[in-house]
């Protein structure tokens, strides 16, 4: 898929407020400071659509990017961030579960995760609870260029059987950097898949 046009159409705190064209929606989710940011940038070929900071937690609002004019590209609050305060956890939390579970024009979400670190509790939770929702989902992995070829296979090897604990199927992957664009038309391509179905 080339990307043609993509703008900015609105971010907001209520999925009742979400864009009510019949459009499909792909969301991209992840822990604070893995790199979310960065990543859609880098699919989108855009250098700054969305905000990328040091500082994690960045991400506070549902936020669409209509794509080619026939797809929204979805950036949801990062979950995971331990210095935000209790009340706030809490409302991302709501706020994700309500996009998640009200939301029909969602295709597929993408969950990202950073190929530097072992599989993370918070992480395997949340997919778990995708997974009994019945909410389709893709896993990818982030900042593959921060480690070796070689370990980056020993890290998706050791994610597949942490994850085939629980999942009889493990879901697609894809192995990813923002900085190197590894990855980025494969995503893409798969994208375009969907949207043709």
């Amino acid at each position: 898929m080339k990307i043609i046009s993509a703008e900015f159409v609105i971010s907001n705190t209520d999925v009742m407020l979400c864009p009510d064209k019949n459009i499909p929606e792909y969301a991209f989710i992840g822990r604070s400071n893995v790199g979310k940011s960065s990543l859609i940038n880098s699919l989108l070929n855009k250098k700054s659509l969305a905000k990328t900071s040091s500082q994690p937690g960045k991400t506070q609002l549902i936020n669409h990017f209509l794509i080619n004019k026939n797809w929204y590209l979805v950036d949801l609050p990062g979950f995971g961030y331990a210095k935000a305060s209790k009340k706030k956890i809490k409302s991302f939390q709501r706020l994700i579960s309500s996009y998640f579970e009200q939301r029909n024009q969602l295709i597929s979400a993408f969950v990202l995760i950073d190929i530097r670190h072992e599989p993370q509790k918070i992480d395997l939770n949340f997919m778990y609870w995708l997974g009994k929702k019945k909410i389709p989902f893709s896993i990818i992995f982030t900042k593959s260029d921060k480690i070796k070829i070689k370990e980056i296979n020993n890290k998706i090897n050791t994610y597949i059987y942490k994850m085939s604990e629980q999942w009889s199927i493990v879901p697609k992957y894809f192995t990813s950097s923002a900085h190197t664009k590894s990855g980025i038309k494969e995503i893409l391509d798969y994208i375009s898949q969907m949207n043709s179905l």
